[in-house]
């Protein structure tokens, strides 16, 4: 079963000694929330195009989402769909020409290519039950 998140809240912390950032899902229907750890330049995309701020060049996740839609597919969905040794696994859901097509993504990357969008983001139950066993809390 599939449970649809939020992005609720983006970390970002690029001081001299500290470079770390990291992105938090919520249950849109529900209590449950999480942290997953990215890089530095996919947090900042995800923040930039959630707010749309643009750029003079598209950036690497501009142009996916362009190419994407040049080829007449739209991103139908983001699913977290696995948890492997403390590492999270996306697929991008992209609808073109009556087709449904999966990419695997990191997660980050696939938030990236679909923030500022009303791309609905989604987490596997398993992976929320894998969480909360390792971890005690959601």
């Amino acid at each position: 079963m599939l449970v649809r998140m939020n992005l609720a809240r983006i970390v970002i912390v690029d001081s001299h000694d500290e470079k770390a950032s990291l992105i938090v899902l919520q249950e849109v229907d529900g209590e449950r929330r999480f942290p997953i750890l990215i890089g530095l330049n996919e947090a900042y995309a995800i923040d930039r195009r959630t707010h749309g701020r643009p750029v003079p060049r598209p950036m690497t996740h501009d142009l996916i989402e362009r190419i994407i839609g040049d080829l007449n597919g739209k991103i139908d969905q983001i699913v977290i769909n696995d948890l492997r040794d403390q590492t999270f696994f996306a697929k991008l859901v992209i609808r073109t020409n009556g087709k449904v097509i999966e990419i695997d993504s990191r997660p980050s990357d696939a938030l990236a290519i679909a923030a500022g969008t009303d791309t609905p983001v989604y987490v596997d139950e398993r992976v929320l039950d894998e969480l909360q066993k390792s971890t005690g809390e959601l």
